[in-house]
């Protein structure tokens, strides 16, 4: 097994208060229950998996009474030693005290955002080398950009998904968190980094500016169906660079990153996804 060469340390939680009673995305549906249970068997197999592969994982407890908090890819964006916090829905803004002890114990340096500043973190901020694949629109800001180039050094790619719609054709808000929605609200829904060289990305799920941005960049791509996109949470996996940890319920993909030569573990998750979130949304890389 080669060392990973990506993602080398993660931080994860648990889904012990997992649950869906706030909706603040479209994957949400607050009148079907949660199994915590089978969700917290999921979530012991993406770590084992993840460690299967060469990652080194750093477990803490959940925070207490968060819904969210097992989707640790969203407390913030590391580099260095460096951690750019969140600015999170209102149903999730509890999480960040607990997130901030959590990384100072990690011996992070703790940098917030512009006050009034929306910011997913790395749910919506991806490390490609330089590059940061970055979101717009749903929840963070585009004013964003400037502060993440400036604070941590990358070069920021700005891109932008589709919105959700109703029934005439608008673009709706979210109930729970008075924000747009998508069902790609984050930008990891959308898009991977394999490699530092190669991506994996849903050209459906963007606007046409978006899409023209990705194919003008020099680095390889592959292609994701919208169907494995949005029903197997294709995009939302974890690479070390030679292995990825990915959805088991998106074939197309898979046989195509086998293809690039990087092999494949794929744990079975379903009740995770009822929150929004897969196997990279309970992630956070530490040492980018």
């Amino acid at each position: 097994m080669h060392n990973p060469l990506i993602n080398r340390t993660v931080l994860m939680s648990g889904a012990q208060y997992f649950d869906d009673t706030s909706a603040i995305n479209p994957y949400m549906d607050d009148t079907i229950a949660v199994d915590r249970v089978k969700a917290q068997v999921e979530h012991d197999s993406i770590r084992h998996a993840l460690e299967a592969a060469g990652v080194h994982v750093e477990q803490v407890a959940p925070p207490q009474d968060c819904q969210d908090g097992v989707y640790t890819a969203n407390w913030a964006l590391i580099r260095g030693n460096k951690a750019v916090m969140a600015s999170l829905p209102n149903v999730r803004q509890a999480e960040t005290p607990y997130a901030e002890k959590v990384l100072k114990n990690l011996g992070k340096e703790i940098i917030y955002p512009p006050e009034g500043m929306r910011f997913s973190g790395q749910g919506d901020a991806l490390p490609c080398g330089d590059l940061l694949f970055c979101g717009s629109q749903y929840r963070t800001d585009l004013e964003i950009y400037d502060f993440l180039h400036e604070t941590l050094g990358y070069e920021v790619i700005g891109l932008r998904t589709i919105p959700a719609l109703d029934e005439s054709g608008t673009p709706k808000t979210n109930a729970s968190s008075g924000w747009p929605d998508s069902f790609f609200y984050d930008i990891d829904l959308a898009l991977a980094v394999l490699t530092p060289s190669l991506i994996a990305w849903c050209p459906e799920a963007f606007t046409d500016e978006s899409q023209d941005k990705i194919h003008a960049l020099n680095i390889d791509k592959i292609e994701v169906s919208f169907e494995e996109a949005t029903q197997g949470f294709a995009c939302n996996l974890v690479s070390t660079g030679f292995t990825v940890v990915m959805s088991a319920h998106a074939p197309l993909l898979q046989a195509q990153i086998e293809a690039h030569g990087l092999k494949t573990i794929t744990p079975e998750v379903s009740e995770l996804g009822k929150g929004g979130g897969y196997i990279r949304c309970t992630t956070l890389t530490l040492d980018n």
